[in-house]
């Protein structure tokens, strides 16, 4: 059965994803349009172009997370160096080594741009700080003088990953000027609403997140605690209004709490308990979906 899938942003966590992908793949779900924010802009793109979940599997076992963050050679003592790296790269790390292993792997599938994937199948969310907006990438590439098929997928998913200070914003070249681009996360999150107007079939979110009902409320006793939650909020309101309104009943909710989403250098034992932890949830979840 062909359904449309949309998957969530949240870094390192998003290994969780794979296993709900498993799941759903055992059940002989087949996704005909595909979207995402960050790790899930990544999976989506795997997805997308062809991968298998015991494909994707086996390339996250494989992968080393640390191999991925390039960080700066320098004479400066390490801690100095992470200061200006922020300072005047506005990131801890390039991001270029994340990009190259996701355009080698997509390449083994015959796809580096959107157009080798069918129109409309693959939509992924980045965050513009030059203009202020959302970006839905390819569909919003022409507002830039930027040909949609003939963009990247590799380097729209680095947009889309682009977490903010831990890796360097993307500088997109445009008729117009350059536009920073940082990770979607911090418009959109869980972009379950790009499907809303053509609901064409069923609709599945997979979001690295609790439900409502289970969030715990925060404290805020200074101003990192306030900081931290000004930005949760800023990230998660928007998509949570369309999550308690419509697709709850839609949506495969894996709540990681033991991995940070900057956690790079994960063990075996932790890739396969995420992917465990997405597997079994999505089974449940899966046991009661009417559709």
């Amino acid at each position: 059965m062909y359904i449309d899938g949309v998957f969530s942003g949240g870094g390192v966590k998003g290994v969780a994803l794979a296993g709900a992908y498993e799941a759903l793949e055992e059940k002989g779900f087949r996704f005909a349009r595909l979207a995402g924010t960050s790790a899930g802009a990544v999976i989506a793109a795997f997805i997308a172009s062809g991968y298998s979940s015991k494909e994707i599997h086996a390339l996250i076992e494989e992968a080393d997370g640390e191999s991925l963050l390039d960080q700066r050679y320098s004479f400066l003592p390490l801690k100095m160096l992470q200061w200006v790296s922020i300072y005047w790269r506005l990131g801890l790390f390039k991001g270029d080594m994340l990009e190259k292993w996701i355009a080698d792997l997509l390449r083994v599938k015959g796809v580096r741009v959107f157009g080798d994937l069918k129109k409309g199948s693959l939509r992924l969310i980045a965050s513009d700080l030059t203009n202020g907006t959302m970006i839905v990438l390819p569909d919003d590439l022409v507002r830039y003088g930027l040909n949609p098929d003939m963009f990247p997928v590799a380097r729209a998913v680095r947009m889309s990953c682009s977490i903010p200070y831990f890796f360097e914003p993307i500088k997109l070249k445009t008729d117009t000027g350059i536009a920073t681009v940082v990770d979607g996360g911090v418009l959109s999150n869980f972009p379950i609403w790009l499907f809303s107007k053509e609901r064409k079939r069923p609709v599945i979110g997979v979001t690295l997140a609790p439900n409502e009902r289970e969030r715990p409320k925060k404290n805020i006793r200074n101003a990192f605690e306030l900081f931290g939650a000004l930005f949760e909020t800023m990230k998660d309101a928007h998509d949570a209004r369309h999550i308690a309104s419509r697709y709850e009943q839609n949506i495969i909710f894996l709540p990681v709490d033991n991995v940070m989403a900057t956690e790079f250098h994960l063990t075996q034992q932790k890739k396969l308990a995420l992917i465990e932890l997405g597997k079994s949830r999505t089974e449940q979840f899966l046991k009661h979906w009417t559709y």
